[in-house]
């Protein structure tokens, strides 16, 4: 079929184009790089910055740094920063310094909302193949800088968009750093904070661990512990994804086994918190956890859910 545009028509055409052509460039040029969407890069770049720090295992040098780090972006956004610091003893008798960081939005709400992730990192890669290479630190851009960079760039949102919740950000320090066969000095610093909430009696609406969220082939699967003891807070979650079309991520489906992380201790507490991870990440634990792996994308989309939950 041929269509015959008359010259008038055609000026008209034009002048529709190009107003629209004005509209979106407007748009765009206020929403930024994802135009009404959780600023995925940006979280990534966070995420790349911890990374540069190098390793940040508790006691070292990289660990006092990448925890710096984060306390100092933290107090730009937040409206109140606690740093909780402590020395653990190891179960071998070592001292081991450590340190959560709570970031706090609209501190004078009664209701909250409690997002907790790890910062640390894996002193040992003992799920790399190569036995040569197990004794090497893992960089940990998914596991550790990942759900750090999702908080910082979730901090800027709630800076410029105040939420409608009071919002609590925890870092927590000294998740990673044991071992998960005998439960020997992993999850220390999810224990101190069950342990020394920020004030009697704190109970959250609900609460989210966000850990390895940022991998390239993301899919979170609801993880059982979390459906077993506070399944109206993965029903809560996994409806705002659907809501905002991002079900084929967060899939209608449950890990294949519980996982325990840092929601654990915080459950312990009577504190209603599910695990939001994708444990199927085949860098796991590997000196291979590198930037390559994580992507912008998956950072936006758990970041439009995280950051709808509190609106």
């Amino acid at each position: 079929m041929k269509v015959v545009v008359g010259e008038r028509n055609l000026r008209s055409l034009r002048l529709v184009f190009g107003a629209l052509a004005l509209i979106l460039a407007a748009a765009c040029e206020r929403g930024g790089p994802h135009p009404g969407k959780f600023d995925g890069e940006s979280a990534l770049r966070y995420a790349r910055a911890q990374v540069d720090i190098g390793t940040r295992i508790p006691g070292t040098p990289g660990g006092q740094r990448g925890g710096d780090w984060i306390i100092a972006r933290m107090r730009e956004r937040a409206d109140t920063v606690i740093v909780q610091s402590w020395t653990q003893t190891l179960s071998d008798g070592r001292q081991l310094p450590l340190r959560n960081i709570l970031a706090r939005f609209r501190p004078d709400l009664p209701d909250r909302v409690l997002y907790v992730t790890h910062w640390d990192t894996r002193p040992v890669s003992d799920g790399e193949e190569d036995p040569a290479r197990r004794k090497l630190p893992m960089p940990g851009a998914n596991d550790g800088a990942s759900g750090v960079g999702l908080f910082v760039a979730l901090g800027d949102a709630l800076k410029k968009t105040p939420p409608a919740v009071g919002v609590d950000l925890l870092f927590v320090d000294g998740e990673d750093y044991g071992s998960f066969d005998t439960m020997k000095d992993v999850l220390m610093g999810s224990t101190y904070f069950a342990a020394h909430l920020p004030r009697p009696g704190y109970r959250p609406i609900f609460g989210i661990l966000w850990d390895m969220i940022g991998d390239n082939d993301l899919a979170l699967k609801q993880e059982q512990n979390s459906v077993a003891q506070a399944p109206e807070v993965v029903r809560r979650v996994w409806d705002q994804a659907k809501e905002l079309g991002h079900d084929d991520v967060f899939v209608e489906q449950q890990t294949a086994y519980p996982i325990t992380d840092d929601h654990i201790p915080l459950l312990n507490a009577g504190l209603r918190v599910i695990d939001v991870i994708d444990l199927e990440y085949p860098y796991h634990h590997r000196p291979t956890d590198t930037m390559d792996k994580i992507s912008a994308r998956s950072l936006s989309i758990v970041g439009d859910v995280a950051e709808a939950l509190v609106r």
